[in-house]
């Protein structure tokens, strides 16, 4: 457990999470030992991603907003940004990601936790998550504008999107509402 007056280390959680063997230490271990948590995101895969998005050492307190968690990153008590798990419908499942802003409410990187559908995983590829990279409340963020289509993966395209955006929005509003800091 890390003494970081932020709450935990992401490098001492995946070094914790090797040896912890079953879901629900795992979920205890990161703080998220909850019936919804548990079913938006396996814990895993949520610290490599943050520690993927926002570097090794990233340190994560959970925040409530209103009814809403999100995760706020820090390194050597400077804040890095903020990040939250969402769950948007595709065809038939829910597409679990994780949106990840900067400091100054720019898009960082959006991640793909969980791809439930059988066709359309290729949202969770770099190379289309990339174009959300350094994008703000100003930008489209529309399938088809500045976002490109998946020929294929047309409905999982369109509701990540959406809910990118929609996520964005709300991360921002928050912060300028004084409620993420």
């Amino acid at each position: 457990m890390s003494s970081s007056p932020w709450g935990w280390d992401i490098s001492s959680r995946l070094s914790s999470l090797a040896v912890l063997g079953t879901t629900g230490a795992l979920l205890a271990a990161l703080g998220l030992a909850t019936p919804a948590a548990s079913q938006s995101a396996p814990s895993d895969k949520l610290a490599r991603s943050i520690a993927r998005v926002y570097g090794d050492g990233a340190q994560v307190d959970t925040v409530r907003v209103d009814t809403a968690t999100v995760y706020r990153i820090s390194r050597g008590g400077a804040l890095l940004g903020f990040a939250q798990v969402r769950n948007s419908k595709g065809k038939d499942q829910p597409i679990t990601y994780l949106v990840a802003i900067d400091s100054a409410s720019a898009l960082k990187d959006v991640d793909i936790l969980v791809y439930r559908e059988p066709r359309g995983g290729e949202v969770a590829y770099d190379s289309w998550r990339k174009q959300f990279r350094g994008k703000t409340t100003g930008a489209p963020l529309q399938v088809g504008k500045d976002i490109k289509n998946i020929s294929g993966a047309t409905i999982s395209s369109n509701s990540v999107t959406r809910g990118v955006k929609q996520t964005l929005a709300e991360l921002t509003a928050w912060r300028a509402a004084g409620k993420l800091k």
